[in-house]
């Protein structure tokens, strides 16, 4: 662990997700912003994968979670990944599509477990952080990156965990932020700082949260628990409740990013499955 926190990868991870939290500082999902052709190709890829589970319905078996028709999907996405790649890097940085497409497949859950967790969402940033160190993604495509791609890899995240009822990897259950997602609480705890309406006591209001889920990356996080869970807030989002007493939203974001490194990004069971190669690279940091 001591050496990955010394990486270059760990390095660049962090800063690629600082840095998009910066870029979306005070903007709502719904702001004007540009696509390009990368974003828009990425969009179509994600669309894909959505496609794919509605082709792929659940069997009838008799364990109500993890259900089987996930590995049907997931050797759809294994023996395609390259392709799909192809479609959006050019040709000219070909050579890089096997990297790159290792951490879309780590992205989406896990095939003998049908789990996913934080380890698998972190997989993603790191496919969009590889994508921008080829110069695919551009410091331009920074909101998009948030709004358009991450936000449309969300919604296909939350199908396949419905559809396939797949299990928390590595949950902390009640101590944990969420059972199956962190970066989302981060970059939208972002989007609301210095809010003139809107403070962290609001996310727990179910109609607020039904009147803005479409514009703040955090409330639609917020309603998706509201729809899996039942009881009390307070008790089954514990840690999200203590979060809703915080007074300000960038102390909710600083506290947040802290947060991430020490129970995702610095805990093993969550990082033991992530991939080094030479984009993200298990070398020491360059002074």
């Amino acid at each position: 662990m001591a050496k990955w926190k010394r990486s270059q990868a760990y390095a660049d991870y962090v800063g690629f997700i600082v840095a998009l939290n910066e870029s979306v500082k005070g903007k709502k999902l719904t702001c004007d912003y540009k696509t390009s052709k990368p974003v828009e190709k990425l969009s179509v890829l994600l669309n894909t994968l959505d496609r794919w589970i509605d082709e792929t319905p659940p069997v009838d078996q008799p364990s109500r979670f993890g259900n089987k028709a996930y590995r049907t999907w997931y050797s759809k996405l294994e023996k395609e990944a390259e392709n799909l790649l192809s479609t959006v890097i050019p040709k000219e940085l070909r050579a890089a599509v096997p990297e790159v497409a290792v951490y879309l497949k780590e992205s989406v859950g896990n095939p003998t477990r049908i789990d996913y967790g934080t380890g698998h969402e972190a997989a993603f940033a790191a496919f969009l952080c590889c994508l921008c160190k080829i110069g695919v993604l551009k410091v331009d495509d920074q909101h998009a990156i948030v709004f358009c791609v991450f936000d449309r890899y969300l919604q296909v995240m939350r199908k396949l965990q419905k559809t396939y009822r797949m299990e928390p990897a590595g949950s902390q259950g009640v101590w944990g932020l969420d059972d199956f997602q962190f970066l989302p609480f981060f970059w939208g705890s972002s989007q609301l700082v210095d809010h003139p309406t809107l403070t962290p006591v609001h996310f727990v209001d179910e109609k607020i949260v039904n009147e803005h889920h479409k514009e703040y990356m955090f409330l639609e996080c917020i309603k998706f628990i509201n729809e899996m869970k039942t009881g009390p807030f307070a008790e089954h989002s514990n840690q999200l409740w203590n979060i809703s007493a915080v007074p300000a939203w960038s102390k909710v974001n600083q506290g947040l990013i802290r947060m991430y490194k020490a129970d995702c990004l610095e805990k093993f069971p969550v990082i033991q499955h992530f991939k080094f190669g030479s984009l993200l690279t298990i070398n020491a940091e360059a002074s």
